[in-house]
């Protein structure tokens, strides 16, 4: 389905000559076409934040609707409005269904005095767009039908009554059953599911529970404590083509906080106040001028793509230990048991490795709870984790909501060593590595020593040991996800 709107985007591009950008009626990125252009103007601050956010603000949205685009039937002009953060003027294309608006598609208009698209090129992108409003209907339809044997599947119990689950998603799903899958976890999750999610054949609100065995009518292996989560079952193309997955999910989580000087002074200058004002995002010294060529108010079309898919595979990719002992070892994170969540109000996503066909649907399921539940548990593996990169907690996110409770590990995971702990953390992370571990935690090694003796004294584990090695590591890293 993806690669049906890239081919239809493209189309309108080559029909009016300028780039498209295909978004849906939450102004969410869908496809866009490429474009290259060396015009500053095109680069203004709506499209700035909406590179570095992946998507518009409830401002910017709500100006834009302003001009009628929710109910025009045909092309709509939007002029320039430097006030309001708008360099360039921008054409919007209402993408219809049955005379529900499910999208939009937004062109770059040119400058003044410089012709734009005639009307007779302007039409067949029209006719086009109609294309698209039959499949975003579609696609919602279908995820909508399918949202009740997907969740079925997840909530099943073990044996016979999941393989009648998998049974019915299999055959409301057709020949597309038979494809390649990705199971996606977005948790902690309020609200009923999205409408739509790009690229998904299914998306439900499941109850999570601790990892292992599910019981009836609970999500197996749905990890974490308390409160729901989505779940979305993602189209893929090939197994190395997770990256537009990546930025599919990455986009359901909640845009940062804005930093307190983000909040001042947008390249549209200073004074003035409404809709329009708040609708000029602030530029940023990291923005790129090589993606401002894309149409769109809300899409930034390559650019966002391009920053959207990155971030998100970074986010996703980066393999364990990329970042360095120092980083990877709980001083990144506060300790154990300290661990802040990765991503905006601790929602975190976990990305399972792709299946072909669904009778391996309900342990990719546990998968991506895993993954979850371990980028809350190690910041540095999130916000979007994928299982096949999240080591050790591949094993421990399966043994259970409860924390495990070793007698000898007991002391030192109390609150007044929390510094020992991490010391401990650290020093297993760095295999046994006297002088990466000191350089890690920013002390000489002597200190070290003296902290390592500490934590044997309050334990009773030999460090020296390999068996007590592994046992206090695993309960250090099982402690982060209690």
């Amino acid at each position: 389905m993806k690669g049906d709107y890239q081919d239809l985007v493209d189309e309108i591009s080559a029909l009016v000559g300028a780039p498209a950008t295909l978004e849906n009626r939450d102004f969410r990125l869908i496809a866009f076409g490429a474009h290259d252009s060396d015009d500053d103007l095109a680069m203004d601050p709506v499209r700035t934040r909406s590179i570095l956010t992946r998507q518009s603000t409830a401002a910017v949205r709500s100006w834009f609707e302003g001009f009628g685009i929710a109910r025009a039937t045909g092309p709509v002009r939007i002029p320039a409005a430097p006030d309001a953060g708008v360099f360039r003027g921008r054409i919007c294309l209402p993408v219809r269904y049955r005379g529900i608006v499910q999208g939009y598609v937004w062109l770059l208009d040119q400058e003044p005095g410089t012709p734009g698209p005639d009307p007779a090129a302007l039409d067949a992108a029209m006719e086009v767009a109609q294309r698209i409003g039959v499949l975003l209907a579609e696609e919602a339809k279908a995820g909508a039908d399918l949202s009740r044997e997907f969740q079925a599947v997840l909530t099943a119990g073990r044996g016979w009554q999941q393989d009648m689950a998998v049974a019915a998603l299999r055959a409301a799903l057709g020949p597309a059953g038979d494809g390649l899958h990705a199971a996606v976890c977005v948790a902690p999750w309020s609200g009923e599911a999205p409408a739509a999610v790009p690229g998904a054949a299914a998306v439900c609100v499941v109850p999570r529970r601790g990892g292992g065995a599910g019981e009836p009518g609970e999500a197996p292996g749905s990890g974490g404590a308390g409160g729901p989560a989505l779940a979305v079952l993602l189209r893929l193309r090939s197994t190395d083509a997770l990256a537009p997955a990546l930025t599919a999910v990455a986009r359901l989580l909640p845009r940062p906080p804005e930093p307190a000087a983000a909040a001042v002074g947008s390249a549209s200058g200073a004074g003035g106040t409404g809709p329009q004002k708040r609708a000029a995002a602030r530029p940023s010294a990291g923005a790129s001028a090589q993606t401002a060529g894309v149409a769109g108010p809300a899409g930034a079309a390559t650019a966002r793509a391009g920053a959207a898919g990155q971030a998100a595979a970074r986010a996703g990719a980066a393999a364990p230990g990329t970042a360095g002992p120092a980083s990877a070892g709980p001083q990144a994170a506060g300790g154990p048991a300290g661990a802040s969540p990765a991503g905006p109000h601790g929602m975190t996503v976990g990305v399972a490795d792709p299946v072909r066909g669904l009778a391996d649907l309900p342990a990719a399921w546990e998968q991506a709870v895993a993954a979850a539940r371990a980028a809350v548990a190690e910041p540095r593996l999130g916000p979007v984790a994928q299982w096949s990169r999240i080591g050790p907690y591949r094993l421990l996110a399966s043994l259970g909501a409860d924390p495990v409770d070793d007698p000898a590990a007991r002391p030192l995971l109390a609150p007044a060593h929390r510094e020992l702990a991490r010391t401990a953390e650290v020093f297993l992370d760095c295999a046994g590595q006297a002088g990466r571990a000191a350089a890690a935690l920013g002390i000489h090694r002597q200190t070290l020593y003296y902290r390592l003796g500490r934590v044997e004294q309050l334990t009773g584990l030999d460090l020296d040991a390999g068996a007590d090695r592994l046992l206090l590591h695993m309960a250090l890293k099982a402690s982060r996800l209690a």
